[in-house]
C-alpha cells in the first residue's frame, strides 16, 4: 500500500486482508470529522478556480459492494461546491443504443471536459465486475478488458485526466446492518431491492472479481485507493483528504485579468 490506502502498481491485493474498520486507523473522530470540514470546504474553493481555469480535468471513479456508500459519499464530500463544475453519472445497465457500441463507448463520452470534474457512481468496471459474476459474456470477452481498461485510463491521463479510483470497502457484516436500516425505516425503502440480497449471495464472487480489479488495474497513472468504509466519518475524511490534496497538488489559478478592467467605468 501506499500514501494513505494507495494500491501499489503490482501489488497482489486481497481485501480480506485489508480492514475495513477506519476507526482502528484514526483514534480521534472528532478530530477527523473538524478535519472532514475543513478538506471539503477546501474542494469547494479551489473547485470554482479549476472550473474558471479550463485546463484540468478531474475523473473521480467510486466502486464498491451494494450499500457501500457511493452516493452518501457523493452527497457528503461535493457537499457545497457549484453544481455547475461537478456532475455525477451513474452507470445503470447498458441501454440498447449502449449495447451496440462497445463497452467503454458510454464511458467515454461522459468523461470530463476542461474545467470539470465528474463522479462516476459505478464506472467501466462493470464490465469486468457483473458481467463476469453474473456470466453475461464468456472469460474469454471480459478477460482481455483489464489491460483494454488500463490502455484507456491512461489515455485519459496522457490527454490531460486526473484519475482518483476509490473502492469503498465495507465488511459484510457492515452491510447487513446498512440493508436492515434500509427495511427498518420506512423512508429508506426505495433503496432496497429483492435483487440486493441475491446480489449478497454472491459476495465471494464479487469480492474475488475485485480483488482482480484492483490488483491488476492499479497503475503508475490511475492507481485505486483501498478506503475502509464501516464507518462513515473515516471514509468521509480519507476521501476528502485524498481529493484535496490532488486538487492542491493541481494547482489551478484563476485566469489573468483582460487588459484594461481597472479603466472600465459601468455607467
Amino acid at each position: 500500500m501506499g500514501t494513505l490506502h494507495q494500491v501499489t502498481p503490482g501489488e497482489s491485493v486481497d481485501l480480506s486482508e485489508i480492514t475495513t474498520a477506519g476507526k482502528d486507523l484514526h483514534d480521534d473522530r472528532d478530530k477527523a470529522e473538524k478535519e472532514f470540514k475543513k478538506f471539503r470546504k477546501r474542494i469547494a474553493e479551489l473547485q470554482p478556480v479549476l472550473y474558471a481555469e479550463g485546463k484540468h480535468k478531474l475523473l473521480v471513479v467510486l466502486q464498491a459492494m451494494d450499500a457501500g456508500g457511493k452516493d452518501s459519499t457523493t452527497r457528503s464530500v461535493f457537499e457545497g461546491v457549484n453544481p455547475q463544475g461537478v456532475h455525477v453519472i451513474s452507470f445503470k445497465a447498458p441501454s440498447k443504443r449502449e449495447l451496440a457500441h462497445d463497452y467503454l463507448w458510454r464511458v467515454h463520452r461522459n468523461v470530463p471536459p476542461l474545467g470539470m470534474i465528474h463522479v462516476f457512481n459505478r464506472s467501466h468496471y462493470e464490465d469486468v465486475l457483473i458481467v463476469r459474476v453474473d456470466e453475461l459474456v464468456p472469460q474469454e470477452v471480459w478477460e482481455p478488458r483489464f489491460d483494454q481498461i488500463n490502455q484507456f485510463e491512461k489515455f485519459l491521463t496522457e490527454t490531460g485526466t486526473t484519475i482518483l479510483k476509490f473502492y469503498l470497502h465495507i465488511s459484510k457484516d457492515e452491510q447487513k446492518e446498512r440493508f436492515q436500516s434500509r427495511l427498518d425505516e420506512p423512508h429508506k425503502h426505495w433503496k432496497f431491492s429483492l435483487q440486493d440480497l441475491e446480489k449478497r449471495k454472491q459476495w465471494d464472487q464479487y469480492r474475488t472479481a475485485f480483488n482482480d480489479v484492483i490488483t491488476k488495474c492499479s497503475t503508475e497513472h490511475a492507481p485505486w485507493h483501498v478506503i475502509p468504509a464501516d464507518q462513515k466519518w473515516y471514509r468521509n475524511w480519507a476521501v476528502s483528504k485524498i481529493l484535496c490534496e490532488k486538487l492542491e497538488e493541481l494547482n489551478p489559478q484563476y485566469p489573468p485579468d483582460e487588459p484594461g478592467l481597472d479603466q472600465i467605468v459601468i455607467e
